[in-house]
Parts: C-alpha cells; structure tokens; sequence
C-alpha cells in the first residue's frame, strides 16, 4: 500500500467548488504536488496560483497522480469523472488510489469498488459533512467506506482536511453514514425556521433567543452557524439547495430498499423541492427559511 508523504505522494483532485477548492489547498499548502481538474477552469485559478497543475480530463489527472480525490455535483457527475471513457479509472496505474468525495449513492460506491478493484485500484467512499466553513477551517467530518487498511494509510491526508474522520465499513458504509447526516439535518432546518419563524411572530427579538438556546439542549451547529445568516439574509451556498435535495432522494430511496419510513424527511424534501421550484436552488440551505416564512404570510 502507497505511503503517504509531502513532496512525493502526488495527488489529484477533481471538483474545485465551494468545498472542494479550500480542501484541495490545505493539500497544496500541506507541500503535496497536486494536480487537478474542473468543468469550469476558472474556479480551478486559486489552486493553480497556488502551484497545482491544471489538467484537461479526470484522467489526465489520474494518469499523473498516486492518490485521487472527486468531488463533484451528482451521481451523474460521479459516474462520468470516474467511470467515464475520459474518466479517473482509466488513467490510474495499479497501487493507486481513489477517493470520492461526494455525496452519492451507496450503490454506485459499491460499483466503484469493484470496477477499481479490478484494475488493482483501491477506491474509498468518504463524503464529508460540515459546508464551506469546515472546508475552510479543516474542521469537515470524513466519513469513510472501503478497506481499513487504505482509510489508515491516507490519515495524513484525513488530517488536513478534517477534525474528525472516522472508517464506517465496506465499500457504501462512508455513503450510508452520510445519509445518516442528511436525515438529521433535514428536521433540524425545519425545526430551525420554525422556531425563528414563532420568535419573530411572538415579538421577541431572535438573535437574543438564540444567544439563550444556541447552549443548552437545542443546540447544534446549523442554529449556531445557519441562523445567524438568515438574520443576515445571507443565503450563499455552504451548501447547495440543488446537492441536499439530491441527498434526501438518495435518503429515501435507501429507506424505500430498507422499508423504513421517514416522516420527517419527506417533509424536508417537500419544502425544499418547494424552495428549488421558485428558484432557489442555487441557495445554501439556510434558504428553506424562505419558504416557511412565506407560507406564514
């Protein structure tokens, strides 16, 4: 199994957005020769400014790297970058590794998986949770499906990127994990946004309220870092509309294999796929106080 260390491991990675930008550079300031890819080059100028190589496929990437990270949009995408005719499979020698980062489905992990395997690539699942700030600050949770041996051998790159990363299982499991995630979050909007909608009707003032229940057993990190932009109707993507209404798809129709019910999911969805018809899918979540606040009116 490849050793991983600055100035020889080299490394690629693919999808420059909001996350994945502030990722790669801890990479790169960490003394990683990095490659990397993005549909739009443009958003790939901070990375090259840094010293990364831009590359012109996934695969040109792949064909110049040890190690590998995707992360991009949707299973679509997932599936292009890496399974693609121009795709990271068909450039990644035998000894290397592939880690997506994405939000995606367990069963295209699994197909991954096998598909690396099978060239004698070893692939990992590893979305992560914590937006744009814990990209930022390095702070991201790393949720991680695949062989244990590969999870503890890339740790020196786990610990540039997140505060905690944590092996889950097979192949699928990090996605599985993930999904956990989303089920959380998706009452919590909505319980978030109620909770500021009855403050703001009952007269109280809700950034006093949340100085008082942000630290007791109400609290967590979307009321601690969402609200606070929408008292600031600051809707920028930490994380997109469009990318968590995908995931609460995927949630359900894991939860439909399972024959599990999830309420509180089907709710979120329905508010947020309301919240992405009138056009805010481009919108960080926090966004869903728009529909609720409008429905109040």
């Amino acid at each position: 199994m490849i050793k991983v260390e600055p100035g020889k491991t080299r490394l690629g990675w693919i999808g420059t957005g909001v996350m994945g930008r502030s990722m790669a550079s801890h990479l790169l300031r960490a003394g990683y020769a990095v490659s990397v890819y993005n549909r739009s080059s443009a958003k790939t100028k901070d990375l090259v400014d840094l010293g990364a190589t831009l590359c012109k496929s996934p695969r040109d990437v792949a064909a110049q790297s040890d190690v590998v990270f995707t992360m991009v949009g949707f299973p679509a995408d997932v599936e292009e970058v890496i399974l693609g005719e121009a795709g990271v499979l068909n450039g990644l020698g035998p000894g290397s590794v592939l880690v997506d980062m994405t939000t995606s489905r367990p069963s295209l992990a699994q197909q991954i998986y096998t598909s690396a395997a099978s060239k004698g690539v070893a692939a990992l699942d590893a979305p992560v949770s914590g937006g744009d700030i814990g990209a930022r600050e390095a702070r991201l949770s790393i949720m991680v499906g695949g062989d244990r041996f590969v999870f503890d051998a890339l740790e020196p790159l786990w610990t540039l990127m997140g505060k905690t990363f944590v092996y889950q299982g097979p192949a699928g499991c990090g996605q599985h994990t993930k999904m956990v995630n989303q089920i959380l979050i998706a009452s919590s909007m909505v319980g978030l946004c109620e909770s500021l909608l009855y403050a703001t009707r009952s007269g109280l003032n809700p950034e006093t309220v949340l100085s008082s229940v942000s630290t007791g057993a109400a609290g967590s990190w979307s009321l601690s870092n969402l609200a606070p932009r929408i008292f600031k109707e600051d809707y920028s993507p930490g994380f997109f509309v469009n990318h968590f209404v995908k995931d609460l798809g995927i949630v359900l129709e894991e939860a439909s294999k399972m024959k599990i019910d999830l309420p509180g999911v089907v709710l979120a969805k329905r508010l947020y796929d309301e919240l992405k018809e009138i056009g805010h899918g481009d919108k960080g979540t926090q966004a869903l106080w728009l529909v609720v606040n409008r429905k109040a009116e």
